[in-house]
């Protein structure tokens, strides 16, 4: 079975609801998930807050902490799954920042650096993450990376 249809499957059953807020993955996390027939029964929806601004105006991300840590960062992933759990109303809130390449890199930030946030009743989390491919495979690596994570958090929920 295919993971975005594991982690459907495990939605479904607990019966919560899924929302994204996807950064570098530009879509592809939404893609995935809406290509498992009966996703409306879980899926709400995403916004794919791409700049700064759109994180900041629609998303809810304070300037702030853009300024002070950078889009890419463990503090803008975890605004931004408070800010898509509230805009979109569910119970569960997946987001990602990065640098999917091949530029954009600076000084502590490598290409291929990514967060994960997660976002449910049980807390608000984030993973930080590096991967090795091109700009494409590091886009699918994080929506996989993101999709695995959600999949051991609904079975943690016993």
């Amino acid at each position: 079975m295919a993971l975005e249809q594991e982690v459907g499957r495990l939605l479904g059953h607990k019966g919560l609801t899924l929302g994204l807020v996807e950064s570098a993955t530009g879509g592809l996390l939404s893609h995935l998930i809406t290509n498992v027939p009966g996703s409306s029964d879980y899926y709400r929806g995403s916004v794919t807050a791409y700049s700064n601004e759109t994180k900041i105006n629609l998303v809810g991300v304070k300037t702030a902490t853009i300024t002070r840590y950078g889009a890419v960062s463990p503090q803008v992933a975890e605004e931004m799954v408070q800010g898509g759990r509230r805009l979109l109303a569910v119970d569960i809130c997946l987001a990602d920042s990065g640098i999917a390449g091949p530029g954009g890199a600076t000084p502590g930030k490598p290409l291929g650096l990514f967060y994960i946030g997660l976002s449910h009743q049980g807390g608000t989390f984030s993973r930080k993450h590096i991967f090795k491919g091109d700009r494409g495979q590091n886009k699918r690596q994080a929506a996989e990376a993101a999709l695995s994570w959600l999949r051991e958090y609904l079975l943690s929920l016993g």
